[in-house]
């Protein structure tokens, strides 16, 4: 029995159905989102915040978004890191990670971000990819670091390429 309950019930993912498919029924053509966590970095500390999911992790909310930067003049740069997990026979591991940029003057209560950009950011997650150029040494150390201790042996099992995309110089 679970925890909620119900027996046997079926979980729901985000279903994407456009005019191309053709739907067939529970779960056809879905994304599960049950795989992938948003990882908030703000001033060299990463921490998981689920309200990213929904653009509404700690950072952001009360704060009023703009996609002009130049109306975020005293923003300071925050990261939100979406993280992929997948899994083999043998475990589980880190896949995939992206960042995307955010600046949030939290006096003000401004903010600048490309929604765009981080529902992307987050598919190519899903997808495995690796893109963490962006991050400073800092920012990389503070999400290496959380990833290790939140699980030491997905970060063993993760590919090389996230490794190497969190060394600093």
């Amino acid at each position: 029995m679970e925890q909620n309950g119900q027996i046997g019930k079926k979980q729901i993912a985000l279903n994407i159905v456009n005019s191309k498919s053709k739907h067939k029924g529970f779960g056809s053509g879905s994304i599960d989102l049950n795989n992938v966590s948003p990882v908030i970095i703000d001033g060299g500390v990463a921490i998981i915040d689920i309200g990213a999911m929904h653009a509404k992790s700690k950072v952001e909310r009360g704060i009023k978004f703009s996609t002009e930067k130049a109306d975020v003049p005293n923003g300071r740069q925050v990261w939100l890191v979406w993280v992929a997990v997948d899994r083999t026979a043998e475990s589980q591991f880190y896949a995939g990670a992206t960042a995307c940029e955010m600046l949030i003057d939290t006096e003000a209560k401004r903010g600048w971000k490309i929604l765009a950009d981080h529902v992307n950011k987050m598919d190519y997650a899903m997808k495995r990819r690796v893109m963490l150029d962006e991050l400073g040494n800092e920012d990389k150390a503070a999400l290496k670091h959380l990833l290790i201790s939140h699980n030491e042996d997905w970060w063993n099992a993760a590919p090389d390429e996230l490794k190497q995309a969190l060394e600093t110089n």
